[in-house]
């Protein structure tokens, strides 16, 4: 069977426009979609109110919620196969179970809580810790409507130990998916004792087009890494390398306002429950310019 891409929806616009996007994933991937309204509340309340009333409205409520979901989708991409599900549980709980049997979890940046645009919801960063496939945040569009990439690249944070890295991989086949180039970023700090030099190097393929002499060793190491990261990239795939003096966080913020999706990877130790994001991935969760995607990567 092939595995779905599941959305978080709460009849929020900003989980509709992960709806938009889902749909068009799905239809890239030829994957079918499920949307998934999670709550408590039945499971608390229901049983009262159906004495009263004959039937929860929130029961009543999340079948509007997903059926108007389920209609959006089906509007936008009629060939893709469209299914729906209602958890009586937290949403950070049901979305981290569907996560187990997904191909990714697509969800909005925030939801009817009304949190400040600029800060992302509290499902959305807890499923991005601890969910067991990619999870795609949709940031970067104020007005919640999903449009087809337009600065036609895609961006993976490269950190240590990347080669064969999850991240790159999904990122290599986002890139092959859409027919655009895949470009890695890695941050780098020179050492306290360091003269000045150029802060960037540009690299493609394997050759650097570096400024200024001579350079650092560090940024030599983050070209190194960079280019084994793509090593195993598909043929044919074009893929370009950029290291960025700076904070890793602030680095991937900053390349995102001209990438259609940052990939970063999430790291987890075999076995463990729990995932910690680092800095640069819960800042780029909260700040970036366009949507996010985290792999999980075990060790």
């Amino acid at each position: 069977m092939d595995l779905p891409i599941v959305v978080g929806v709460d009849g929020s616009e900003p989980s509709l426009r992960a709806v938009d996007w889902a749909a068009d994933e799905a239809a890239l991937r030829g994957a079918p979609l499920r949307l998934v309204y999670a709550s408590l509340w039945e499971r608390y309340e229901g049983a009262l109110l159906a004495q009263e009333l004959g039937r929860p409205t929130e029961e009543v409520m999340a079948q509007d919620v997903v059926g108007v979901a389920r209609d959006r989708a089906r509007r936008r991409r009629p060939g893709v196969d469209v299914t729906t599900a209602v958890l009586p549980e937290e949403p950070e709980r049901g979305l981290v179970h569907e996560s187990s049997t997904a191909l990714a979890v697509v969800l909005g940046c925030r939801g009817r809580s009304g949190i400040v645009e600029a800060l992302l919801g509290s499902v959305s960063l807890a499923v991005a810790g601890h969910a067991h496939c990619p999870v795609i945040v949709l940031r970067g569009s104020h007005d919640n409507q999903a449009r087809a990439g337009i600065h036609g690249r895609i961006v993976v944070g490269v950190g240590e130990g990347a080669a064969g890295s999850a991240a790159v991989r999904f990122a290599a086949q986002e890139a092959g998916l859409r027919g655009v180039p895949l470009e890695a970023v890695r941050a780098w700090r020179r050492p306290a004792h360091a003269g000045t030099g150029h802060p960037r190097a540009d690299v493609v393929r394997g050759h650097p087009r570096l400024a200024g002499e001579p350079a650092h060793t560090e940024q030599r190491q983050v070209v190194e890494a960079l280019e084994e990261a793509l090593r195993d990239a598909p043929a044919g795939l074009g893929v370009c390398c950029r290291s960025i003096e700076g904070h890793a966080r602030d680095a991937l913020i900053a390349v995102s306002y001209d990438a259609d999706l940052l990939v970063v990877g999430a790291r987890r130790r075999h076995g463990h429950l729990g995932r910690r994001l680092s800095r640069a991935t819960h800042g780029v969760l909260h700040h970036a310019a366009c949507p996010v995607a985290v792999v999980p990567e075990r060790l």
